[in-house]
């Protein structure tokens, strides 16, 4: 598989560079980072969320996990976890597990952690499980000009619902 033409798509229209990673094929967020050879800091991560408004994708470091009670708070929302199902309906040109974090492209609103923010390169799922896309800080900043941006990710190991 290539790049999902969608987020192909997107990045020529903000004019974009970008490089492309390849690597083994891989399981987790995790794993990709261990890998491709680059810091889990810089690997962008989605989770989709629902509630009854619709979806949110929210994109934070590979290393860190969403808080779901602060971004509750924060956007005044009762959120979910997107099940498989949803996911797949949502992401036409994507493999499971391997969605890239331009929730824009697909009309979706978007979140970003500020921590995210702070790295002066990021890595992405090109819509695969074997490629990522790099991207400097500022070109990724601007594939994100119409998400938000908030204190949403924390280092743990599981999600939490709590603040």
């Amino acid at each position: 598989m290539t790049i999902a033409h969608r987020i192909e798509d997107y990045m020529m229209q903000y004019g974009v560079q970008y490089d492309v990673v390849t690597h083994p094929h891989s399981r987790s967020s995790t794993e990709t980072a261990e890998l491709a050879q680059v810091p889990g800091d810089r690997l962008a991560k989605s989770v989709v969320l629902q509630d009854e408004d619709g979806y949110l994708m929210a994109v934070l470091p590979s290393t860190r996990h969403v808080r779901l009670g602060r971004l509750n708070r924060e956007l005044s929302r009762r959120f979910r976890l997107a099940t498989e199902e949803e996911i797949g309906a949502l992401f036409e040109g994507c493999e499971r597990g391997a969605i890239p974090p331009l929730g824009s492209a697909y009309g979706m609103y978007t979140i970003i952690d500020n921590s995210l923010a702070e790295q002066p390169e990021i890595y992405f799922e090109a819509g695969d499980h074997e490629r990522l896309i790099r991207v400097s800080r500022e070109q990724f900043m601007r594939l994100m000009e119409q998400a938000g941006h908030g204190h949403f990710g924390h280092h743990g190991r599981f999600m939490t619902y709590r603040a």
